[in-house]
């Protein structure tokens, strides 16, 4: 019997890397690594994993036919090209996901899960225009469901990961630690994603399910929520299981409009998945068990920032 493989995009990051361990711990898929170095150390540990890696640009179309063949299915992440550029400027997350997308469809791919956002030029009427990673993203949204592929495509909320990733928020301090964040005020609501934990969840659920007309997947939104509270409250939490002191502070702005406008559009918009329940009952449906914070913080921020 052929292997029904899945096509990684993001195979050495956060959010690809994730699924790639879900795919393999599952077994119902076989993940394949889609990546632009093969020989990166992250590239090397999922060959070590008996992950196939192969490579492709995903600003080469021709590069993704050649390393899509013979998929099943696709997971497909972008990360913004900086500086951001509008359309017909120069390469941007709009070009690679039509090429992803244009790719999949050429080589008969079946199911393609994009992980998305919203447009915040939308969602604000215009307040908010630099936005261009969500913008764009939301676009290639809108392509993907007229390219009649079956589709889904996931939305993720702030990292809780960014406490100790990326951007390294919990900073310690004399008498514990402080979480700054820009743009956000005490009691600001954010939607906050567990994406080691709960992005492959989710993925998973849609993969093993599009076959079956009666869950109508294709051509949905899911928002892979784990809370929507606001920053200070989190820290109030984090403070309360790490026993120390942990305070919320605002930040000030980065300089970076993009950067900015992302901070007060979902500041404003308590992190623009109001309309949906949380845990996403959608998901739930699909056996999707979603992690909470606490068991985030026992799980991922105890033993990182703990006493030793």
């Amino acid at each position: 019997m052929s292997p029904r493989i899945v096509s990684v995009f993001g195979a050495t990051g956060l959010q690809g890397s994730a699924v790639v361990r879900a795919l393999l711990k599952d077994g119902t898929f076989t993940p394949r690594a889609i990546t632009r170095d093969t020989q990166s150390e992250a590239s090397k540990k999922l060959k070590a994993q008996g992950v196939e890696v192969v490579k492709a640009d995903s600003l080469d179309k021709a590069s993704l036919e050649r390393a899509l063949r013979g998929s099943e299915a696709v997971f497909a992440v972008t990360v913004p090209l900086l500086p951001l550029k509008a359309d017909g400027e120069g390469p941007n997350e709009l070009v690679q996901g039509k090429n992803m997308v244009d790719a999949a469809k050429e080589v008969g791919v079946k199911f393609f899960v994009w992980t998305g956002m919203p447009s915040i030029s939308k969602i604000s009427n215009g307040k908010y225009t630099n936005c261009l990673h969500y913008d764009q993203k939301a676009e290639v949204e809108e392509y993907l469901k007229s390219s009649g592929l079956q589709n889904a495509t996931i939305y993720l909320g702030a990292f809780l990961e960014n406490y100790y990733m990326k951007f390294n928020a919990l900073k310690k301090t004399d008498t514990g630690f402080d979480a700054a964040i820009p743009q956000y005020k005490v009691g600001d609501r954010e939607a906050f994603t567990w994406v080691e934990r709960d992005v492959p969840a989710a993925a998973l659920a849609l993969l093993k399910n599009y076959t079956d007309p009666s869950k109508n997947i294709s051509g949905k939104s899911y928002p892979v929520v784990n809370a929507c509270i606001s920053h200070s409250e989190l820290a109030e939490r984090t403070g309360r299981a790490l026993g120390v002191d942990v305070t919320f502070t605002t930040a000030p702005p980065t300089g970076m409009a993009a950067m900015d406008e992302m901070f007060a559009a979902h500041a404003e918009y308590s992190g623009l998945y109001t309309a949906t329940p949380v845990p996403n009952p959608d998901l739930v449906a699909l056996g999707v068990k979603f992690g909470t914070v606490e068991e985030w913080l026992e799980a991922e921020v105890k033993p990182r920032f703990g006493q030793k």
